[in-house]
């Protein structure tokens, strides 16, 4: 990978996304398997004497708490950064860091590969569509989504506001996932019904060999069928980690569907559905897990309004 690419992607992420000012105490959080870049983005910190890069062990899983001492640190800073293996994302850690007024971004599962290719990208024209959509979604109350003939699920999102995930974090408590470009809302947990075919990437099994097709009733999974290690999974999350918990789209330019969930749920005019913990945007579902399904070419209806047509935004 070249070295001078990834400096240049750890760049933005400083000025672009986060527009880091001298004097302003900045925390980077990373693992083992996330280190380089941890240190790509300390590298770019034009002044880190009050900043610190903080290496942690691998907490195991998607959504679960890192170390009580991260969470108080988080609280402590004036911008965070985490790219970490495992999501920090819907963690209490990270969410109360935010309703405290800092601002930051979580980069769970970061590669090089997809730092590169993601993030040297024009984030204020990713920022535009991503709020235009986030717009859309507040304004709706019905969701169609048809994977296939005849294979429909329906939404409500009535009362529910939309979310942006533009990459531009400048503000205090603003938060985004890098890479960025979805808008995303949290669906009433016990209204969505009907049936979908999940044909990407499935969190935390990667790129889908074979679609997974999932029957979902009164906003929960009731039945799996395509995979059988994604079954075992559902089963032990229990009865709120399969309930629906976001609906988001796609809106960055530059992402592709690789199996790597964090690039693949923004490829632009995909579609993600997850399951499990939704408190951080609005929902009301308090999960130990937050997985999410990516579908590659999706049509969409908001309102009886077509607004995504087998993968491309009409809008």
């Amino acid at each position: 990978m070249n070295s001078i690419n990834l400096k240049s992607s750890a760049r933005i992420v400083i000025r672009q996304c986060l527009g880091i000012k001298k004097r302003e105490r900045v925390i980077i959080v990373t693992d083992k398997p996330c280190k380089k870049i941890g240190e790509a983005l300390w590298k770019e910190l034009s002044d880190k004497t009050k900043s610190f890069l903080v290496e942690i062990a691998p907490t195991g899983g998607h959504g679960k708490e890192p170390p009580a001492l991260i969470a108080e640190i988080l609280k402590k800073c004036d911008a965070f950064i985490i790219p970490t293996s495992y999501s920090l994302t819907h963690t209490q850690a990270r969410i109360e860091a935010s309703k405290m007024g800092i601002r930051g971004a979580t980069m769970p599962g970061i590669t090089t590969d997809v730092m590169v290719r993601t993030l040297n990208a024009d984030y204020h024209k990713i920022a535009r569509l991503t709020k235009k959509m986030e717009n859309l979604l507040t304004r709706t109350k019905k969701v169609i989504v048809k994977t296939g003939k005849n294979v429909e699920l329906h939404l409500d999102i009535s009362s529910r506001k939309g979310h942006p995930d533009t990459g531009i974090i400048r503000t205090p408590g603003s938060f985004s996932n890098l890479p960025a470009g979805e808008a995303y809302c949290a669906p009433l947990e016990n209204k969505s019904e009907g049936k979908v075919v999940i044909d990407g990437s499935f969190a935390p099994l990667g790129l889908l060999k074979k679609p997974v097709t999932l029957t979902i009733k009164s906003g929960r999974i009731v039945k799996l069928n395509g995979n059988n290690e994604l079954k075992k999974i559902f089963e032990r999350a229990g009865e709120k980690g399969r309930i629906l918990c976001e609906l988001g789209i796609g809106t960055n330019y530059q992402a592709t569907i690789t199996g790597n969930v964090l690039e693949d749920e923004k490829v632009m005019g995909t579609i993600h559905l997850a399951f499990g913990n939704n408190l951080g945007f609005g929902g009301k579902n308090d999960a130990k897990i937050h997985l999410d399904g990516v579908i590659r070419k999706p049509w969409v209806w908001f309102d009886n309004r077509l607004v995504i047509k087998q993968g491309k935004i009409l809008t």
